[in-house]
């Protein structure tokens, strides 16, 4: 009975650590800032230092969460089979074309967790047919896009997150995009199909 007592403290405090962690992740507190921040700077903690590192440690974790999720993708599926293509040939492709002006604003674009997640359950998807390297997210005020390349002509899917109601959005043959109700992230898994021929429909345009 107390081992049961207690390890239930320990999934209840466990929790609510992980609750915090994902709060500061989302929007750190000026303590978490301060604490990271003397980590790797020695100077005065002034307000601009304050307002430069809070912006920093913000993307600093969000890149640290991709890079944990993408090592654990790389270790899950080891070798995919999928064709490879030279360095010049991936660049050629790609263009610096950006979603509608709307979505430059940089105001308001907030990624989040479940849009990281989203992505990289999309990439894992997909990553049977191309590098996960050329599978890229791009996000926008209105939509969380992943595009082939970086190219926003090779949209895969697209992401509507910012609604009470959640979007998966997939595209035909002539990338005219539909938009699925989702309640949950694994029923992306349902439209993975609809995914990888998108995929396919770009790698046949290149060759």
């Amino acid at each position: 009975m107390d081992s049961i007592i207690s390890a239930a403290g320990e999934l209840k405090y466990i929790g609510a650590i992980k609750r915090a962690l994902a709060a500061e992740f989302k929007q750190p507190e000026d303590d978490w800032v301060k604490f990271l921040t003397s980590k790797v700077y020695e100077g005065a903690y002034t307000q601009k230092v304050r307002e430069q590192f809070t912006s920093l440690v913000t993307k600093a974790t969000k890149q640290f969460l991709n890079d944990q999720v993408n090592e654990r993708l790389k270790a899950a599926l080891g070798q995919p089979n999928f064709p490879m293509a030279a360095d010049a040939e991936i660049a050629a492709t790609v263009t610096s074309e950006k979603p509608a002006e709307d979505d430059l604003i940089e105001n308001g674009i907030e990624t989040t967790l479940e849009e990281l997640e989203g992505y990289h359950i999309v990439r894992a998807i997909v990553c049977g047919e191309v590098k996960p390297a050329r599978v890229v997210q791009r996000d926008a005020k209105s939509y969380f896009a992943i595009l082939l390349d970086d190219n926003n002509r090779k949209p895969i899917g697209r992401l509507h997150f910012n609604r009470a109601q959640k979007y998966l959005g997939v595209f035909d043959e002539n990338k005219i995009e539909t938009r699925i109700p989702i309640t949950a992230l694994d029923e992306i898994y349902e439209h993975a199909d609809t995914l990888r021929s998108s995929v396919k429909m770009y790698l046949g345009e290149a060759s």
